[in-house]
């Protein structure tokens, strides 16, 4: 069987005959006026477009600045003291609650949400990093006397991270952890 080949001359031959033949029998006055109305008519589609993107970006712009301050009304309240609060602070009862579940899910969510309480904590009082071990390696031991407690309740964290429900926590495990993560708390004031 004989290979089917494109004849590829052919289709720009075509191509060169549709438009010069198309312009061939045009004067040169018509041509540049034919031109002229499709540039115009490029121009105001391009503009029409442009106009749109414009408001397009103002309305996200507009919209970002509405979230970016709602995200900050609502994350701004998440840490109240004690006093301010009238007793104890709502998340650490969660986690309490989750402690005080029999089953070693609840222990493992208990630890990861005290972590990330901590987290927001470290973040109010300064601490420079991008998540709870940057921030506790930023810490020095005189402003901050539960330092070894919070390397302790983090690192558990992490074996909980890395592996999951292979992890065997156990409830003694759990309940030290968050102490550890407590004693952190009580001297920032939080609890």
């Amino acid at each position: 069987m004989v290979p089917v080949q494109a004849n590829v001359e052919y289709f720009f031959r075509l191509l060169y005959e549709l438009v010069f033949g198309a312009f061939a029998s045009m004067s040169y006055e018509a041509f540049t006026a034919l031109a002229a109305k499709v540039w115009l008519w490029i121009t105001f589609v391009g503009y029409a477009f442009s106009v749109a993107g414009l408001f397009v970006v103002v309305y996200a712009t507009i919209r970002l600045f509405e979230l970016r301050k709602r995200e900050e009304e609502f994350y701004s309240t998440l840490i109240l003291a004690p006093e301010a609060a009238g007793g104890m602070h709502p998340r650490w009862e969660h986690i309490e609650t989750l402690l005080a579940g029999g089953s070693p899910s609840e222990w493992r969510q208990a630890i990861i949400e005290a972590d990330i309480m901590l987290d927001d904590v470290l973040a109010k009082r300064g601490y420079a990093g991008d998540g709870v071990g940057e921030k506790l390696m930023s810490a020095d031991r005189e402003g901050f006397a539960t330092l070894q407690n919070a390397w302790e309740g983090h690192k558990v964290r992490n074996l909980i991270a890395h592996q999951g429900s292979a992890f065997n926590l156990s409830e003694t495990l759990a309940q030290r952890t968050l102490a550890h993560y407590g004693a952190v708390f009580r001297e920032f004031k939080v609890i």
